[in-house]
């Protein structure tokens, strides 16, 4: 099982549930929380939407066995798949809940982007990040307008370039996330966020996200998406990603990291 979905009253729980993997994604994960959040959207029982993980990892980002095996596929292929990580920032970015995320231990590579797509996020105090895709010869390109967005283009400029771990302290200050707690208050403090949420107007905080889109112009049209999708499906295709991604496997330098001994 790669997600669990729960129903707690107003709250509709969509939970990363593949611990032994560090809830890393794959194309059946991206599905199955494509027709979540959907379903939790379109459920009027649902006032809220809590994303959390299993485990001690919130995710490792995407599978490189996956992530590999997408970029051996034809151009076609490979651009469709890209597509469907697309979708689904993009309907969390535009899900018709509003959606908190909960973070714990290591958030990596496109983890950010499901962070960063949420409404609000609140990480322990022990949380690490890092938008590694550059040390595999590609680039975090879909989840780039929900990044940038959060952190700034002065910042993304910096961690897109130097994939340095983020701890959660500095994640705060980033705008990664709204709010870093010890991890003994993670769940008070989310309930806290769900709480402010019920005691809203719903229609009025569906239209919340739509405001801040349009007043600062940060809304992902369909040629961003477009954009981005191409990207990352040229990116892993190519020359450096490809050998980015099989020198992570085979657990050896890559062969533009410099020799420091």
């Amino acid at each position: 099982m790669t997600i669990t979905s729960t129903n707690q009253g107003p709250v509709s729980r969509i939970t990363l549930d593949n611990p032994d993997k560090r809830n890393a994604f794959d194309d059946t994960l991206i599905e199955a929380m494509i027709e979540a959040f959907e379903r939790a959207g379109a459920d009027d029982r649902t006032r809220v939407i809590l994303l959390d993980a299993a485990g001690k990892h919130f995710s490792a980002g995407a599978d490189l066995n996956w992530m590999r095996a997408m970029g051996e596929l034809d151009a076609d292929r490979n651009r469709a798949d890209a597509r469907r990580l697309a979708t689904l920032m993009r309907t969390i970015d535009g899900a018709a809940k509003p959606v908190v995320a909960r973070v714990q231990g290591a958030a990596f590579g496109g983890a950010l982007g499901l962070i960063c797509a949420a409404d609000m996020a609140v990480a322990a105090d022990d949380a690490r990040f890092c938008l590694s895709e550059v040390k595999l010869g590609i680039l975090p390109a879909v989840i780039a307008p929900y990044v940038v967005r959060a952190m700034g283009p002065r910042q993304a400029r910096r961690y897109f370039m130097t994939a340095e771990v983020i701890d959660a302290p500095r994640a705060g200050q980033l705008g990664l996330v709204h709010e870093v707690v010890p991890a003994v208050d993670l769940d008070t403090t989310v309930e806290r966020l769900i709480a402010a949420l019920l005691d809203g107007a719903p229609g009025a905080q569906r239209r919340a996200r739509e405001l801040v889109h349009r007043a600062d112009g940060s809304a992902v049209d369909d040629a961003v998406v477009d954009y981005t999708a191409d990207l990352i499906a040229e990116l892993r295709t190519g020359a450096e990603g490809q050998e980015g991604l099989s020198a992570f496997l085979e657990k050896r330098a890559p062969n533009w990291k410099p020799d420091r001994n």
